[in-house]
């Protein structure tokens, strides 16, 4: 039985949909990303399982129980915000044990929860101080420990790293999945960051147009995007594409003068038009040996990573991206032998964006 499940949820205000028909469930214990850009309803869902809004049409189940209409107070969920919506006239101490004290819990309960999340998060040694003494790190941690202080069943987090400098927004991608699974939550993680995605989600649920259009793995979402839209929002770079032709004896797509070899199982897509994806990290670039001619048009260092502008010899302009470790990094003007490697190399639909598969 999962956890958290929601089965055709809507939600529309007259003729505008945000979102229609989402189905999606979460087992005990699992972290699942809400990933997606500004504006595509993240927050709006999250409001929605905590029970502050209703939706159109729709279930949400908690432990199995339908709680469609049971009011936020009785649905045992946990949510912390971008914003970190501390109250400002509480110390952090009384910040996080706010939701104890609205669940009627004793001195002593309410005392020994405050506690325990904050030395799990590492700020026990602030809890006398109020919001504004805190810096934008402390005030993080203790929106978190006040979501985390009632046990919840499910944790709501609505992009808790979005207004935290770059080094913490770093240091919590890799502290917080240990974080959240010693809480023993079940999570929904909303962020616009795909690095954050990719670092965090057990799952990551990719909603775009009202819908989601793709859910698996951080794996599955990087090495098999379902579209082209998805494959676009995973990756810096981002991923490289060009319309093209699958040639007649389904082995190659014409790139500008150069064919790619692709995969055999793809052979029933023979002659098809095709959009081909490219990943900037699945692009081997030597000075010598076969492949595709390029030139080098600029060379940007990005620390880890070297990124090459390069362009065919029929005039396509894309990037790869290299080790900076790589034994030769060739310079601007250099020509180049480039091959593509096929977990990285996808074909797309022209016209719907759905990656193709034999």
């Amino acid at each position: 039985m999962s956890q958290l499940a929601f089965k055709n949820l809507s939600k529309s205000f007259g003729s505008f949909k945000i979102f229609e028909n989402l189905d999606l469930s979460a087992e005990a214990g699992e972290i699942i990303v809400i990933f997606g850009g500004s504006g595509t309803g993240k927050t709006f869902l999250l409001r929605l399982i905590a029970g502050v809004e209703e939706p159109t049409t729709g279930t949400i189940e908690i432990g199995g129980s339908d709680v469609t209409e049971v009011p936020p107070e009785k649905r045992n969920v946990g949510m912390a915000f971008q914003n970190f919506a501390l109250f400002p006239h509480m110390s952090a101490r009384e910040n996080i044990a706010s939701p104890l004290r609205a669940a009627h819990a004793n001195e002593a309960a309410v005392e020994s929860g405050v506690s325990r999340v904050a030395k799990l998060l590492k700020i026990d040694h602030v809890l006398g101080h109020a919001p504004r003494e805190l810096s934008n790190g402390q005030k993080q941690r203790t929106a978190l420990a006040r979501a985390l202080a009632a046990e919840p069943r499910i944790l709501l987090l609505d992009d808790p790293l979005r207004n935290v400098d770059a080094k913490l927004r770093f240091e919590m991608r890799l502290e917080l999945p240990r974080l959240l699974r010693q809480s023993g939550a079940t999570v929904l993680y909303v962020t616009q960051d795909y690095k954050e995605a990719m670092a965090l989600g057990d799952r990551i649920a990719v909603l775009a147009e009202g819908r989601f259009v793709q859910v698996g793995t951080p794996e599955d979402i990087y090495m098999r995007p379902a579209t082209l839209g998805v494959a676009k929002l995973f990756g810096d770079p981002s991923i490289n594409t060009l319309e093209t032709r699958f040639s007649a004896a389904g082995t190659s797509v014409a790139v500008k003068g150069s064919d790619i070899p692709i995969s055999s199982g793809l052979a029933s897509l023979a002659g098809r038009d095709v959009i081909i994806g490219v990943s900037p990290e699945a692009i081997t670039v030597s000075r010598d040996g076969p492949g595709m001619r390029a030139t080098v048009v600029a060379v940007t260092p990005l620390n880890e990573r070297i990124v090459l502008l390069l362009q065919s010899k029929g005039g396509w302009e894309f990037l790869a991206s290299l080790p900076s470790a790589a034994a030769q990094v060739p310079e601007p003007d250099a020509e180049v032998a480039v091959n593509f490697e096929p977990d990285g190399t996808h074909l797309f639909d022209r016209v719907t964006g759905e990656r193709l598969h034999g």
